[in-house]
């Protein structure tokens, strides 16, 4: 349910791929996931995208309740792709939701179809974010619209995200991944130390 292609120029292109559950996620998806991020050290760059019409809908329901809603896996997932020493972009497909914001706030940019919805209803749920969600988010969009999301548990629309900084671009559809490897393309053929010596750079700014 996780499908991974990589390309002629190094690019990892990650897909989760259960769309018929609106790509929520399992503790196996995740550790996937995981597992791929952590070993994309080598990778030129990197795409995660969703198949079907959601990115995805985060846990899956039995499996939330089974523990898997406050599984260490979601940080070590977006660790791991914070960690990357290549350029990486969330090709948001369709709707953001849940604990999936994390692995999306873990990319260094956001794009997106027009109709993608962002919400985390962790307090609705009786959850709590996972330990770096916020701080990311908050970085991106502010502390009073990370506490509308959050805390209010407001559902944003694509054209909010894109104000707000959420989302960094909104793209058709059918050019979305083609998108994200033009995003790509400059770092990819770069040499590596420039683009970690650039990546510092803006860390530490």
């Amino acid at each position: 349910m996780i499908d991974l292609t990589k390309s002629e120029t190094g690019v990892w292109t990650v897909t989760i791929n259960r769309p018929d559950k609106a790509n929520s996620l399992t503790p196996d998806m995740l550790t996937d996931l995981r597992d791929i991020a952590r070993d994309a050290q080598s990778a030129r760059g990197f795409i995660i995208t969703g198949a079907g019409r959601v990115f995805s809908a985060g846990a899956d329901l039995d499996a939330a309740r089974a523990g898997l809603a406050t599984s260490p896996l979601w940080e070590e997932l977006s660790s791991a792709i914070a960690a990357l020493p290549c350029l990486s972009v969330a090709a948001l497909n369709g709707t953001l939701a849940g604990g999936a914001n994390g692995m999306a706030l873990a990319c260094d940019i956001r794009i997106a179809v027009q109709g993608a919805k962002v919400f985390y209803p962790v307090m609705k749920l009786g959850y709590m974010p996972q330990p770096s969600d916020p701080r990311r988010m908050a970085a991106l969009i502010g502390p009073a619209r990370t506490k509308m999301i959050l805390m209010a548990g407001q559902k944003t629309t694509t054209d909010e995200a894109f104000n707000y900084g959420l989302i960094d671009r909104i793209v058709d559809a059918d050019a979305l991944i083609d998108h994200a490897h033009e995003l790509i393309a400059d770092s990819a053929a770069a040499d590596p130390s420039l683009v970690t010596a650039i990546q510092q750079m803006i860390e530490n700014a």
